[in-house]
């Protein structure tokens, strides 16, 4: 018989989990075309876990320019309440589409979630035309593609019973990296459509303007509409055993498939500090993306434009960077294991985020719109500030750049340079999708053979929360302390984890190993 899937399925992203080979009864037990229709779902859901993160990150970059055109009452403040209303509807969906999928065929929910974003960007695209409170609007269409996006739980609980013990980290490892470009790779979509200005062109017929910051929401409409086609085309429902053997039956309950119950033999520390490092890992990342656009208008004086494309441009690049990452990772995990690497970038975002930190004698230019405001801050004392005022005049649309004077830190806070921000672009790209890849293999090997729907769900909550949090602590600290507080308090969080990291660091260990039935390899 001719061998069987990829490379990708027969060595796992991760190095090798087991033997490489199968035996003669796994290709008696299931047929070829089982195999292949099996693994043709999973890439579908792969794809599915791809299209969800992107459609969380393509407009992560427009998203504050595109407020301030809008509804000019919204602050940085009301910026971290929309990026976290994503995550706020996904941690409340991902229960119930998972709930959903235990009684009913995986295709339901699926569909219906993602038709749920489709018409949650839509409503994103037409947030210019209420009179008022536009803000909301945008607020609303943010938390329902956040909602559509709680399919991850259906799809992390398919790929766990459609895989055997020997795929199962591969496919979960592969489904992490799914996710973890989606996030990176979904600004690159963005600049795209950057060129085509705030103006574009207007559709008057039905209302529709299609700019910078409305088509890429058009594309990810489109690219939904493309993965429900998909899901319906190829999707079938597939249930394997932990040996790989096909099970009669796909509508089952988790711990019904006599699996051996094995609650009491994981390690509920390493679980527990598993889901921390993975809930601070996503916190710091989902940090940095909301803040990037707001930092570089005020530390380098951009538009909304040039914030856009320059960001986008910045993020693409990261996007290279992590693939080149993730191709590492196969290589090192062998050599390292799992832990060290997962260390190893836990040091290399802590560096990034110090990079940050503010220092020098030179101030960012200051963004000044009413001369006649009596209220001036007072200069702090030994401060040097340079003011550089803007006056746009009544015949112009050009929007003021530089650092707002309401932000009183603009005053006393040294810019941080564009080289600085570059380099610690670049570590923190680079450490943040090892520790991704990592902490979720990591999770998977110490909850071992058990069904892992129940806590896999726990880590898709730990996630949701630190994109919920992550967005808000950074908006709030950033407007009212400034960049220094700001990424002074995630070094000293970054800290905080490797401590952690180093206490648990022998029972991050794989189930098997830990109970002596193989060896640890690295």
């Amino acid at each position: 018989m001719a061998a069987r899937g990829t490379a990708e399925e027969q060595e796992p992203l991760l190095g090798n989990q087991g033997p490489g080979s199968r035996s003669s009864e796994w290709d008696i037990v299931e047929t070829e075309q089982h195999y292949r229709s099996r693994w043709r779902s999973i890439r579908i859901l792969y794809l599915t876990m791809f299209l969800s993160s992107v459609g969380f990150s393509i407009v992560i970059m427009s998203i504050w320019p595109y407020l301030q055109k809008i509804d000019p009452t919204a602050d940085a403040g009301f910026l971290g309440w929309i990026i976290a209303s994503y995550s706020l509807g996904q941690m409340v969906a991902s229960p119930l589409f998972g709930i959903w999928s235990n009684f009913r065929p995986r295709k339901e929910p699926l569909v219906i979630s993602i038709f749920i974003s489709v018409a949650a960007n839509c409503l994103y695209v037409y947030v210019h035309l209420p009179p008022s409170h536009n803000k909301y609007y945008m607020l609303a269409a943010r938390g329902l593609v956040g909602f559509g996006a709680g399919n991850v739980a259906v799809v992390r609980s398919y790929i766990a019973g459609a895989t055997s013990l020997q795929e199962r980290t591969g496919a979960m490892a592969n489904t992490s990296a799914s996710q973890a470009l989606g996030f990176i790779l979904g600004p690159v979509f963005q600049t795209c459509f950057a060129l085509i200005g705030e103006k574009g062109v207007t559709w008057q017929a039905i209302d529709l303007q299609v700019n910078m910051y409305t088509a890429p929401v058009l594309l990810g409409a489109l690219l939904g509409v493309l993965n429900i086609v998909l899901i319906f085309a190829l999707l079938r429902e597939h249930r394997v055993d932990d040996s790989g053997r096909q099970c009669k039956s796909v509508n089952f309950h988790e711990g019904a498939d006599g699996v051996e119950d094995t609650q009491e033999s994981i390690d509920q520390v390493a679980v527990v500090t598993t889901n921390v490092l993975f809930f601070i890992i996503l916190f710091i990342f989902a940090l940095f993306e909301t803040i990037a656009t707001p930092l570089t208008m005020d530390m380098y004086a951009w538009t909304r434009e040039q914030a856009v494309l320059y960001n986008g441009i910045i993020l693409a690049a990261l996007g290279v960077e992590a693939v080149i990452v993730f191709m590492g990772i196969k290589v090192l995990s062998k050599k390292t294991g799992e832990r060290m690497l997962l260390l190893g970038g836990l040091l290399i975002v802590l560096i990034g985020f110090f990079i940050l930190l503010p220092w020098g004698n030179q101030f960012p230019k200051i963004q000044w719109q009413d001369l006649h405001n009596n209220s001036i801050p007072h200069e702090p004392s030994g401060a040097r500030v340079l003011y550089f005022w803007k006056l746009p005049t009544g015949n112009s649309s050009e929007a003021p750049t530089g650092c707002p004077i309401e932000q009183s830190w603009c005053l006393s806070t040294p810019v941080i340079h564009l080289a600085q921000f570059l380099v610690a672009a670049a570590l923190i790209g680079m450490g943040y999708p090892a520790c991704n890849v990592m902490s979720y293999t990591l999770y998977s090997k110490i909850l071992g053979p058990k069904p892992q729907g129940v806590y896999m769900g726990w880590l898709t909550a730990s996630g949701s929360a630190a994109r919920i949090l992550g967005p808000v602590f950074v908006s709030q600290t950033y407007t009212y302390l400034g960049p220094r507080w700001s990424f002074g308090l995630v070094c000293g969080m970054v800290i905080l984890t490797i401590v952690l990291l180093g206490a648990v660091y022998k029972r991050l260990v794989a189930f098997s190993v830990r109970h002596g039935r193989v060896q640890e390899e690295a």
